[in-house]
């Protein structure tokens, strides 16, 4: 009986009325309290329903995050939807007359619900005209909701169950949000096809415009096509495009909010979209290095919601330049006589289901800023699109010869000098520590005599390099590599002194840097600043910066670097354009496997790796100076256009005149100047001998040179040559790389 009171109450209120007029009212009173009391119990139930739904998600909608280089231009966008948020005040005001004179004439006239459009979409939908009858706020809830989830078409029930629940979050929002607000966040929820959410992206996609830039023709093109974006957008159909624009075009007309003569001559205008060769979402390495870092700085949450503003320390032009010449040499490379691989233009034209993995040639470079650490450019590859294997970050390949600098680094801090006489004979057995009776070779097949330490790094001499790293010791070596930023451990092997061990191309950039730096190497890092979508920092960071080596030293490998590409394997960089101060090294693994350049200017570093994916002879004679140093001149010529200015290296560098013995490498004595071996050079400040580090093996008075001390050099500063020692046990040796 309670729940029937109202019916109750209505009849106890008309009892005393006559027979026919009792009547009458029960035909009218009991169907409009039926109804009332139906109204309130939806009310009670869709209500406390629609409570559950949290309002905030209105605008909390996941975006794009934008990511920009270092001179504010956009590289692309990452994570969220494919929506960049507008505010309504930056949206064309043509867009917001066609989106309500097609979607909902009378948005600023009803509430949540629209009473005279129920009536009117059912009045044409019993004359077999479908129409819809939900408002702005009732679209905007179903799609932030998700309402429509799971429904079929027929499902009559469910279908009104939606509608009525919409209704009711609708009304909440009405009262909690102003309409202009409702209408911002409609405009960014829209689904335009292709994955396009907001009238932002929609905007950018289609016409390559700012949503305040829309014309009236645009604007009815993108109004449109909301109902079947899918079936109308204009990249699909152009004619179905146009005749929904048309279509848009009249309705605003007849709200009145345009004349016939702005239609008209909007129905004129040629649609022009964005080109089909720009529609493509293009893959990068760059973005996908950018990815990585972002995973580690921010939560997962902040990732997902985007709408940040991702500073970098790229520099478009240069990344661009570094992707164009690494793929304009690898075609000069798949041209030469002898190259006998798969071409990148021959696997494009097999048919896709026969491609199977990208087997031809690849390149990698990376370029980092000296003085912050900071990377302009990351190549990986020559498409992303092709092969999502970043070659630059992940791609571990033997390094060759450009490690031998870092062995000669090491050695100097302990002790040796530039001009320090080393052996470059044939290695004897027993005479490397932990070598057994490894016998490298150089490249050349030769061997030569008594030659400065210099000449060894000049002329890449694999002899005078493993004596050189064997001076230093295996230990050192391997510390001063990690130092310098090579985060894969060296093998405790001598052959590591030949580069016999595996490191990616980012390392080697990064450890390159502290030749430029007189022994300082700075963290390298991609992302400088995060902004959230209200322009809050949310992430900073400033170069950071450690000594991974003494400063003296680094500046006399360097010096030797300089040499290296004026008068030794690189001597080719002038001739190819570029004639500003640099060093740099060249690097060939046997069987010319891998080619490298890796070198640097004041201002920036660079590394550039050619091969295979799986390992094999890119070409007889492909030595780093071929194939990989072309690539590097073309970078830095471009940015030393760009402003990143190839200065005078080592510009603090003190120097000081001293008299030296040519075997000790020590301070001359009156025994170096009889026995002849005294001379005078210009040496650094920082590792000039001191007063009384005098030469030993010559006495300080002139007196007869001891000729079994002169001819073994048995002394620890005499020169390093064949002197066996206790033969340790053997141990597996690599391959050793060639070098040119």
């Amino acid at each position: 009986m309670l729940l029937f009171w109202p019916f109750l109450v209505f009849g106890f209120l008309t009892r005393s009325f006559a027979g026919v007029t009792r009547f009458m009212l029960w035909m009218i009173g009991y169907p409009l309290v039926a109804a009332l009391y139906l109204f309130g119990v939806l009310y009670l139930v869709y209500g406390l329903r629609a409570g559950r739904y949290d309002l905030a998600r209105i605008h909390a909608m996941p975006e794009r995050s934008i990511v920009l280089d270092r001179t504010g231009t956009e590289i692309g966008r990452i994570h969220g939807e494919k929506r960049s948020v507008v505010p309504l005040r930056h949206v064309a005001e043509d867009f917001r007359k066609a989106i309500l004179a097609r979607e909902d004439e009378r948005f600023y006239q009803h509430g949540a619900f629209d009473t005279i459009g129920i009536l009117r979409a059912a009045i044409m939908n019993l004359r077999g005209k479908r129409q819809g009858a939900s408002t702005i706020s009732q679209q905007l809830v179903s799609d932030v909701f998700g309402l429509k989830r799971g429904e079929s078409r027929g499902d009559i029930v469910r279908q009104i169950d939606r509608k009525l629940l919409e209704i009711a979050i609708a009304i909440r929002v009405e009262s909690v949000y102003a309409k202009d607000e409702i209408l911002e966040a409609y405009i960014n929820q829209i689904n335009w096809g292709r994955q396009i959410r907001g009238i932002g992206e929609a905007s950018r996609i289609y016409f390559e415009k700012h949503p305040a830039e829309l014309g009236l023709a645009e604007s009815a093109l993108l109004a449109g096509i909301v109902r079947g974006p899918d079936s109308f957008n204009p990249f699909r159909s152009m004619d179905a495009a146009t005749r929904e624009r048309d279509t848009t075009l009249d309705r605003m007309t007849a709200a009145g909010v345009i004349s016939r003569d702005q239609a008209d001559a909007a129905k004129r205008e040629p649609v022009v979209v964005r080109p089909e060769w720009r529609r493509a979402a293009r893959e990068s390495f760059a973005m996908d290095a950018i990815r990585r870092d972002l995973e580690i700085i921010l939560e997962k949450e902040d990732i997902a919601l985007g709408g940040l503003e991702i500073t970098t320390t790229l520099d478009l032009r240069v990344q661009e330049t570094a992707e164009k010449a690494i793929d304009a040499k690898l075609r000069e490379i798949e041209r030469m006589p002898g190259y006998r691989h798969t071409t990148r233009e021959r696997w494009n034209k097999t048919r896709r289901e026969d491609r199977g993995a990208p087997d031809y040639l690849q390149g990698a470079a990376v370029v980092v800023e000296n003085r912050t650490g900071g990377i302009l450019a990351v190549v990986g590859g020559r498409d992303a699109g092709e092969s999502r294997f970043n070659r630059a970050k992940d791609a571990k390949r033997q390094i060759g010869s450009i490690f031998k600098p870092f062995v000669y680094l090491s050695a100097f801090d302990a002790g040796l000098r530039p001009d320090s006489p080393v052996s470059d004979g044939p290695i004897e057995p027993g005479e490397i520590r932990r070598g057994g009776r490894w016998r490298p070779q150089n490249s050349d097949g030769t061997f030569g005599g008594i030659e400065p330490a210099s000449y060894g790094l000049i002329r890449s001499r694999n002899t005078m390099s493993v004596r050189v790293g064997n001076h230093a010791g295996i230990a050192n070596v391997k510390q001063l590599a990690m130092m310098a930023g090579f985060s894969t451990p060296m093998p405790e092997n001598p052959s590591s002194f030949l580069g016999s061990w595996e490191a990616t191309p980012w390392e080697v950039a990064s450890a390159y840097t502290i030749f430029p730096n007189d022994g300082i190497r700075f963290r390298t890092y991609l992302i400088s600043q995060i902004k959230d979508r209200d322009g809050n920092v949310l992430y900073t960071t400033l170069p950071m910066s450690y000594p991974a080596a003494d400063g003296g030293s680094a500046q006399s490998v360097s010096r030797i670097l300089t040499e290296v590409t004026s008068r030794g394997t690189a001597s080719s960089i002038p001739r190819l354009g570029f004639d500003k101060s640099c060093g740099g090294k060249t690097g060939t693994t046997n069987d010319f496997k891998d080619a490298w350049f890796a070198g640097y200017t004041s201002s920036l570093s660079c590394a550039v790796w050619v091969g295979f994916d799986n390992p094999k002879t890119i070409i007889q004679r492909g030595f780093g100076s071929v194939l990989s140093l072309p690539v590097w001149v073309e970078i830095m010529k471009t940015a030393d256009r760009l402003g990143y200015k190839a200065g005078k290296l080592h510009s603090r560098d003190r120097r000081v005149a001293v008299n030296l013995c040519r075997l000790s490498g020590k301070r001359a004595t009156a025994g170096c100047e009889a026995a002849g071996t005294a001379f005078a050079d210009e040496v650094q400040a920082e590792t000039a001998p001191e007063e009384t580090d005098l030469c030993p093996i010559h006495p300080a008075r002139a007196a007869a040179v001891d000729p079994v001390v002169a001819a073994t050099g048995s002394s620890p500063s005499a020169p390093l040559r064949a002197i066996p020692i206790q033969e340790e046990a053997d141990i597996p040796l690599r391959a050793v790389p060639v070098e040119e």
